[in-house]
């Protein structure tokens, strides 16, 4: 049933990090309800693709716009554990539905909203997506190879690591204090201080001298060739991560290098020899060919798969990390838990909203 079984939450419809935080609670076991606009309810009650990630929840149409609709999304919310939304900051204000009145009407309420800039200072009334949060807090700059651009993280980075995972991170902590005070309180997750505080390493090694501004010259960056991807004979590429002495070691001996006059790992100045020796001696068999040279090593190189093939890897597949149902591919249950199992949401039917709504004490 999920660790999060018995916990409500009301989500109102958003995109990007806020309806995957509803997925990952749901996935725990939380019962979430969905609150949308009464016509895209309708269409996905129907069976037309939602939103993304709008999957494995019960949706509920609703127009806040009435009177009618924001009773009954009042009804809802005090019924509920968590509130979920990913609005300017503002929106749910004008709409009645801000903190102040959901937590007067139910002060045990947990109130988590998702933004990109959060709930205040200069940007936080600004259009944004992922780039952008990662963009003034120095991460984006952080990412990429010398002589080139930042290199965005497609939108792993601000929405999801530094937005969902913060959000959700928030609400189970605002519950588990719940138990001790009775009382909820709001949960400000912004993508920019969560994708900041993900940075703390980098800045540390920068705080010691060991780590530069200047892109792609960094050990974690590219600079370091043993840290590194690199394109083998057919195209194909292998990442190199042999950070540790041993692993390096067990590296030079899978390329065959072990007994070469090379510079030594962290000299600097050698490493434009380095990358070239290991550039040239990984071109010359394939990416799978240099998967089973590696297999069952701790040189820490791995082929890198493409979305269509990494289902396929043994250890993706015998974790179920990633299952494929036709033509899609879905993302299997994470974290793994030992007797609270969760369950992945997508793919599944919608749940009834009505049998939903009478569970949590409502008339459907």
């Amino acid at each position: 049933m999920g660790p999060l079984n018995g916990i409500r939450v009301v989500e109102f419809t958003g995109i990007g990090p806020t309806p995957m935080t509803g997925m990952l609670l749901a996935d725990l076991g939380a019962s979430v309800v969905r609150i949308d606009r009464p016509q895209a309810a309708e269409a996905m009650t129907s069976g037309t693709a939602g939103p993304h990630m709008s999957e494995g929840r019960a949706v509920v149409g609703l127009d806040l716009k009435s009177p009618e609709g924001l009773d009954r999304a009042r009804e809802i919310i005090g019924r509920a554990d968590v509130l979920l939304e990913g609005f300017r900051p503002g929106v749910m204000e004008r709409l009645g539905l801000g903190p102040d009145s959901c937590l007067e009407l139910h002060p045990r309420l947990v109130y988590a909203r998702v933004t990109g800039w959060g709930q205040g200072g200069p940007l936080a009334h600004t259009a944004g997506h992922d780039m952008n949060y990662v963009s003034v807090n120095g991460a984006l700059h952080s990412i990429g190879r010398a002589d080139g651009p930042p290199v965005p993280p497609i939108n792993l980075l601000g929405d999801f690591a530094g937005g969902t995972m913060f959000a959700v991170t928030g609400v189970l902590a605002a519950l588990l204090e719940r138990q001790d005070s009775g009382r909820g309180q709001v949960v400000d997750a912004a993508m920019m201080d969560g994708s900041a505080l993900l940075m703390s390493m980098v800045h540390e090694d920068r705080a010691r001298g060991s780590w530069s501004d200047e892109r792609g010259t960094n050990y974690l960056d590219t600079g370091a060739p043993w840290y590194d991807v690199y394109e083998c004979a057919d195209g194909g590429h292998v990442s190199v991560a042999c950070i540790e002495p041993q692993f390096y070691a067990a590296f030079l001996s899978g390329i065959g290098l072990d007994g070469e006059d090379l510079p030594e790992q962290w000299d600097t100045e050698g490493w434009p020899r380095l990358r070239e020796r290991f550039a040239e001696v990984l071109r010359t068999r394939g990416r799978d060919e240099w998967g089973a040279v590696f297999e069952g090593t701790d040189a820490c190189v791995m082929p890198i798969l493409s979305l269509a093939e990494a289902p396929d890897h043994p250890h993706v597949r015998a974790r179920g990390s990633l299952v494929r149902e036709g033509e899609r591919i879905v993302a299997g249950p994470a974290p793994r838990f030992g007797r609270t199992p969760g369950a992945v949401t997508r793919g599944l039917a919608l749940p009834d909203a009505d049998a939903t709504l009478k569970a949590w004490g409502l008339e459907p």
